[in-house]
């Protein structure tokens, strides 16, 4: 798009839980701004990444993945968060993969149902598919289940068609002003990227080791000259969990600790003093209030 005048607007990226939400929001920006891993519920807080491409800036929101199965609170938090956001932008990425279409992703389906909003639907993952033209039977199905604008297959990872994406994209975004400075990426603190940084290294770590009942509270994060000093807590819900974080005379903690703060160095380009500890917190994934305290509720 090329133009005179400014454009701006949210586009939300939605879809169910592991579907490469948060990869490709990262390979739009250019950089690393959300975690990831092969584990869902890895993104549980609305993300803002903001690109600017001249006069034309579109600000992503990458959502938790929206889930069939609310019986514990920190579900329902993120289903509601996701929902929220769905209401209040401009454009929906809805993010689906390949052939697959489960009882979440039409849960995702419903919700775009109720609302007006342009859904440009993206398959992802489509680099693993050998035969492309068995593909268009799958868009042909979607097309029956939704509204959408645009079908657009890519490959989040490879960086396939993400071009394409973004300029239909652009093509849907209304005609204001700016609400960010051009250099900016994210409206979250340092402190919140951090959090985030030392949680994908726990997940990544544990594979299924451990439930999703662990969140990292940032309890300082102090700036001396050059170095960056950051005390993280880790919250689990049960003494074994936090054994198994700990690991053998502290070797798994060390390693998180380590993978952490190189990623951290990178993001705030200086050098950090991290430090961890492992707390228990029981039932805080299944309490509203312990969830508004840990920065879940109001996104």
């Amino acid at each position: 798009m090329t133009t005179d005048q400014p454009y701006c607007g949210y586009v939300a990226i939605i879809g169910r839980p592991n579907v490469g939400k948060s990869t490709l929001l990262n390979h739009i920006l250019g950089q690393k701004l959300c975690i990831t891993s092969r584990k869902p519920q890895t993104t549980r807080h609305t993300l803002v990444g903001i690109k600017t491409d001249g006069d034309v800036q579109m600000i992503f929101v990458d959502t938790p993945g929206i889930h069939t199965n609310q019986e514990r609170a920190i579900n329902r938090v993120m289903n509601r968060s996701a929902a929220s956001v769905i209401a209040d932008v401009d454009v929906v990425i809805f993010v689906v993969d390949r052939f697959e279409w489960s009882e979440a992703d039409e849960y995702v389906a419903r919700y775009l149902s109720n609302n007006d909003v342009p859904v440009i639907v993206a398959v992802n993952k489509v680099d693993m598919i050998e035969d492309k033209e068995a593909l268009l039977p799958h868009l042909e199905f979607i097309a029956r289940k939704v509204n959408a604008v645009e079908f657009i297959p890519l490959s989040a990872l490879r960086k396939t068609n993400l071009d394409e994406l973004e300029e239909k994209v652009k093509t849907l975004i209304p005609q204001q002003a700016h609400m960010f400075p051009e250099d900016q990426i994210t409206d979250r603190s340092e402190r919140f990227l951090a959090a985030e940084i030392v949680r994908e290294k726990i997940t990544r770590q544990l594979g299924a080791e451990v439930p999703y009942q662990v969140t990292v509270e940032i309890e300082q994060f102090r700036v001396e000259g050059k170095i960056t000093y950051i005390d993280a807590l880790i919250l689990v819900e049960r003494d074994g969990q936090k054994k198994i974080i700990i690991g053998t005379k502290g070797d798994r903690i060390k390693k998180i600790g380590e993978q952490a703060r190189a990623d951290i160095e990178s993001l705030l380009d200086c050098k950090v003093m991290l430090r961890t500890w492992v707390k228990i917190r029981s039932g805080w994934s299944d309490d509203e209030r312990a969830l508004r305290s840990l920065g879940y509720m109001g996104d």
